[in-house]
């Protein structure tokens, strides 16, 4: 789910703004997901996220 971020493309069928994320901050976030850094995160916080201190911090408001 953590590369389903929102694009400016699927703004109108989604509602969500888009959100552009540079490449390399991308597969920075992205190598903190394979090695495991994140794995204690409810699922849905990395879902509609641009990179992965937004899902951190979407994780933290899903278990308040």
């Amino acid at each position: 789910r953590f590369l389903s971020q929102p694009f400016h493309v699927a703004e109108q069928f989604t509602g969500s703004p888009g959100i552009y994320v540079p490449v390399a901050e991308t597969v920075e976030s992205f190598t903190q997901v394979l090695e495991g850094k994140h794995d204690n995160m409810p699922e849905d916080a990395f879902y509609m996220v641009g990179n992965i201190d937004t899902a951190v911090a979407k994780a933290k408001r899903l278990e308040a």
